[in-house]
């Protein structure tokens, strides 16, 4: 059963308008629709990168374990974090150097793609389970590699960029 309409205020006579009417028919606030618009936009910028991310770094380290199928060292996951932090490195050095990026732009790349395509929670996965095998030193090695190593991309993308 469909719920009446008010009749809308102009339809009245003005001693007869009734609260409800004036509620019902009152034009919805725009200024309350642009933060909504705007929180739903960004979300899908990093949403969407983030699948695009998350698609690469499925991709490549596929790649390298195919290209390493019996290494005891986590290779693939080495190799995208290496990746993702000089490729935010180089990023933000451009986006600092030259101002060239807009914020959807740095919301969907930055936020969405890299962070959907570094893998640090896969790196603490796989530095546990080094140290649940009880391979301390290979976890070590691990954890000195991705922390150095990622320190020193992350500072040639942005100084390669920033040129």
């Amino acid at each position: 059963m469909k719920a009446n309409k008010p009749a809308t205020p102009r339809d009245c006579p003005p001693d007869r308008v009734t609260r409800a009417q004036i509620d019902y028919y009152r034009p919805v606030d725009r200024s309350l629709r642009q933060p909504l618009k705007a929180a739903f936009v960004n979300a899908a910028l990093v949403g969407s990168g983030g699948f695009i991310g998350a698609v690469f770094r499925y991709w490549l380290s596929g790649l390298a374990l195919r290209a390493a199928p019996l290494a005891a060292f986590p290779y693939g996951t080495l190799a995208v974090n290496m990746l993702g932090c000089l490729l935010i490195g180089a990023g933000i050095g451009l986006a600092d150097a030259r101002q060239l990026f807009s914020l959807e732009f740095r919301l969907f790349a930055f936020v969405g793609v890299l962070g959907g395509f570094t893998t640090y929670s896969t790196f603490g996965f796989d530095t546990f389970e080094l140290l649940r095998e009880t391979e301390v030193a290979r976890a070590a090695l691990n954890v000195t590699v991705h922390v150095v190593l990622g320190v020193v991309m992350v500072w040639a993308g942005y100084t390669l960029a920033a040129r």
